[in-house]
């Protein structure tokens, strides 16, 4: 595990300073085009270049007519896409782009059960990660009826080593998201997935011992009874059975069903698994100290102190009786040396595009005192100049807290909360920051993510850096909301879209899918790339996609992306996913 954490970290660092010189590297090149060209300084003198159309228009043609091919490999219509430069590709560049394109593809949902998959190469990490456990399950493992034992023991050891990992996986706040870049929501998936095969490897290791008793004890009289009372093998079924159960009720059906119940039985049950688990046996008491004091410095010392804030807000119902927003200002905390963003961040000291926050209203309820919900910070990132911080969070009613929070918000214009945070990661905002060519693709409430990620592209056009590159390859930035109906418009009203619009932002809000249908989302995409790369002066400008919707939307971007990177095209996707 320390090798593969390793690993991640090197390429992390490795990519970043890559990213550092290639933005340069462009810096340079814009600087030395200012030089020899004047005409340029004149003609681009705004933030985002234009696209052949009026940077601040709001549509975008949708030509359903023009050309587009079926690729088997993918198994849907994807554009084809003209004026793309045609170079001669070598063998090995053909199967990396194929490879590269299969990794970022999304398979359809399972039938029947409707599961969402991951994207290709989120399950080739996963299948890899479980294979690691597989190898250190069976290695050197002498697998018989007579040597049962030696597998039963090798499982509990694997399920205890493994329980300060799955621990560290959950944990808000913890030092991978520092040496990888992958802060907790990313590595929810792989949390959840190591849950499913320690809850195996505890059903190997009591199949294991049932087998132990029935070949050698029970030959020589022990009965099956005498054998269940013994004390270790009560706390064992105990323990079982607690971690048994929180994998069902951490199942994405019974989140979605009771997500207040699965909170509250996820915290209690672990706490009475972690009990059993150590008087279960002697040998797992160090990995059970190690995983409650991930827990106790995650829960304790930073989300119910260090990254909490009290705040008083106003609730505000939209127009369509179904949403509310949040907003309060929250005082700045100047940091008082470098290493405080790393150990004591909280929102005082502001927060990045993309980022979340757990919000708690005691006022609404007793049971809510104990309940902390994820929102994503909707209102622009502050400036580090900033003495006043607006922060705003946008709720689409649902089921219970949020419900109850738009009860509340219908007779009630203030409320009282605490805020912990923020977190997430910055992936997408340096991914974009790093293009050239760039896209936010928001589905509903996604615009929560999409607004304040396509302010940090804007502002990121003013750093010092890349002062010289903005005169002479101005970054072009098409902003997509797809919403079901129009009432959802007033969620971000027509002020602040018209504010991306004087930015040159290139804005395109479809017709509402409740009345139109859903838009043609790879259309749309590939014809503005083509059209924006025929006016760049690199070959093959950069890419980069950020997409915040539903799995739908989601997957639509995704597998496009995928057959842009297959026909050639320098393209980095991200999605930022809802659920938790």
């Amino acid at each position: 595990m320390a090798l593969l954490l390793f690993g991640f970290t090197v390429f992390h660092w490795t990519s970043k300073f890559g990213s550092w010189r290639s933005r340069r590297k462009r810096a340079n090149e814009g600087r030395l085009g200012v030089m020899s060209s004047k005409a340029a300084e004149a003609t681009h003198s705004v933030s985002f270049g234009s696209t052949g159309a009026s940077s601040s228009g709001s549509t975008l043609q949708d030509n359903s007519s023009s050309p587009r091919t079926y690729n088997p490999e993918y198994g849907e219509q994807i554009p084809l896409l003209k004026n793309h430069p045609k170079t001669r590709h070598s063998q090995g560049l053909q199967v990396s782009r194929a490879v590269k394109a299969w990794l970022v593809y999304q398979p359809k949902p399972i039938p029947f059960f409707n599961k969402t998959l991951p994207s290709n190469g989120t399950s080739v990490t996963i299948l890899a990660f479980i294979g690691i456990q597989i190898f250190f399950a069976l290695y050197r493992v002498p697998l018989s009826i007579a040597t049962i034992f030696v597998f039963a023991d090798r499982a509990s050891l694997l399920f205890a080593a493994n329980l300060p990992v799955l621990y560290l996986f959950a944990a808000k706040n913890q030092p991978i998201k520092f040496l990888t870049g992958y802060s907790y929501e990313s590595l929810n998936i792989i949390h959840r997935r190591l849950g499913e095969v320690m809850c195996l490897l505890a059903l190997f290791h009591a199949a294991g011992f049932v087998a132990v008793w029935y070949t050698l004890l029970r030959p020589v009289g022990f009965t099956f009874v005498r054998f269940l009372l013994e004390k270790i093998i009560l706390l064992g079924i105990a323990t079982f059975v607690v971690y048994e159960l929180l994998y069902f009720t951490s199942l994405g059906s019974f989140r979605q069903w009771r997500y207040e119940v699965f909170l509250g039985l996820h915290v209690s049950l672990q706490v009475f698994a972690l009990i059993f688990l150590w008087f279960h046996h002697h040998g797992s008491r160090p990995y059970v100290y190690a995983a409650l004091a991930i827990f106790i410095i995650d829960r304790f010392v930073y989300r119910m102190t260090l990254k909490t804030e009290k705040a008083t807000g106003t609730l505000e119902v939209k127009d369509d009786k179904a949403t509310v927003v949040f907003s309060t200002r929250v005082p700045t905390t100047p940091k008082r040396w470098a290493w405080s963003n790393l150990l004591n961040s909280n929102l005082t000291h502001g927060w990045k595009a993309t980022e979340h926050v757990f919000l708690t209203v005691p006022e609404l309820s007793r049971k809510h005192v104990f309940q902390a919900h994820p929102f994503t910070i909707a209102s622009k990132a502050p400036s580090p100049v900033d003495a006043d911080l607006h922060l705003e969070l946008i709720i689409r009613a649902q089921n219970g807290f949020s419900r109850d929070l738009l009860r509340y918000g219908q007779g009630h214009k203030s409320v009282a909360v605490r805020l912990d945070g923020p977190y997430g990661s910055q992936s997408a905002v340096e991914m974009l920051q790093d293009s050239d060519i760039n896209i936010i693709v928001a589905g509903g409430s996604g615009i929560a993510v999409a607004w304040p990620l396509a302010w940090s592209v804007i502002d990121a056009q003013t750093d010092d850096d890349l002062e010289f590159m903005s005169l002479s390859n101005p970054k072009k930035l098409l902003f997509v909301w797809v919403v079901r109906d129009s009432s959802h418009l007033d969620w971000l009203g027509p002020t602040k879209i018209e504010e991306l619009r004087t930015k040159g932002v290139e804005v395109l809000i479809p017709p509402p899918t409740a009345q139109d249908g859903h838009p043609d989302i790879e259309h749309i995409l590939g014809t503005w790339i083509t059209r924006c790369s025929s006016n760049r002066s690199r070959v093959s400008p950069k890419v980069g996609v950020v997409c915040s919707g539903p799995d739908g939307l989601n997957r639509g971007v995704r597998n496009t992306c995928s057959a842009l990177l297959y026909q050639g095209h320098d393209v980095s996707v991200e999605i930022e996913k809802f659920g938790w």
